[in-house]
């Protein structure tokens, strides 16, 4: 099974929408991560259904796989980055709307996920808390992906609420394992801050996976860097991913790039094909992926 990626148009940002997508797909990229930002489809500017559409059917004529992602650092609050969270002490609602918007816009689109994350928890707020505020507000933004038919893919993130995949594995116990909340891995992250090697991280997810994030770190540095100049087992986390029959975009997430996105972008590809090769060739003869549960 070949692996597919794309790229996050985070990366893209002195781009327009529709040129960031032109380079991504001539580059040959498979599908893009796309970030709901003021100029990337902003869900709160009027005229949504029209502009959707539009995206979609430029997707369409690429030929571009999508999914959908939260981390617009400045949409919500001009003064405060990212907040606020599904756990701020305050506002937690307008993260909860953003969030049901961007479902909305992902089943508009097509798209094969809509990734978020918790936010960081104030200081001296109990973790019991932390957790209320959190399976609170994704329990609404879950309710209109099931409608929606949308599946939600929660992210691990370092510093956040929610930092590890054992993290994310208790809020989907605390909300009862809902089939449409999965997970997204960002590859870079597990060197970063997960306790587990990259493979062995992948093999706990298995088929849990519904989005994948690429780029290197190094351990306990939250820094997205290019691949090949970090710590990343990137031979064995992609083989790890064809093995666990991971079927989703694996994208580039470089957000700090952008002032080169074009070689970045193509540096990048050449490196997931060289090192996709180099895992497929690990591979036993004969060997099949492991068999994974249906997507809803």
């Amino acid at each position: 099974m070949t692996l597919r990626f794309g790229y996050g148009t985070n990366g893209f940002g002195d781009h327009s929408l529709d040129d960031a997508l032109a380079v991504i797909a001539g580059l040959g990229y498979d599908g893009v991560a796309l970030t709901l930002d003021h100029s990337r489809l902003d869900p709160f500017a009027p005229g949504l259904a029209a502009r959707t559409a539009a995206v979609a059917k430029r997707l369409g004529e690429l030929g571009l796989a999508v999914v959908v992602e939260t981390g617009a650092r400045y949409l919500l609050d001009p003064w405060r980055k990212h907040e606020p969270t599904l756990v701020s002490e305050s506002g937690r609602e307008r993260r909860v709307d953003f969030l049901v918007r961007a479902v909305r816009v992902a089943a508009d689109l097509g798209a094969e996920a809509v990734s978020f994350w918790s936010g960081v928890l104030p200081g001296g707020t109990p973790a019991e808390e932390g957790w209320r505020r959190l399976v609170e507000g994704v329990a609404p933004v879950l309710a209109e992906a099931e409608r929606a038919g949308v599946v939600c893919a929660f992210e691990p993130e370092p510093g956040m609420f929610a930092a590890t995949l054992d993290d994310v594995l208790e809020l989907r116990r605390r909300l009862g394992g809902p089939e449409w909340l999965r997970i997204t891995l960002d590859i870079g992250h597990i060197v970063c801050n997960e306790p587990r090697s990259g493979p062995d991280t992948v093999r706990l997810a298995g088929p849990l996976l519904a989005n994948v994030q690429v780029d290197d770190m190094r351990p306990g540095v939250h820094e997205h860097l290019e691949l090949g100049t970090g710590e990343v087992d990137l031979v064995g986390t992609l083989a790890a991913l064809t093995e666990a029959g991971y079927r989703g975009l694996a994208a580039v997430e470089l957000p700090r790039h952008g002032h080169a996105a074009p070689a970045v972008a193509a540096r990048s590809l050449d490196a997931l094909r060289a090192a996709a090769a180099r895992a497929e060739a690990r591979r036993p003869a004969g060997a099949a992926p492991a068999g994974r549960e249906a997507a809803p």
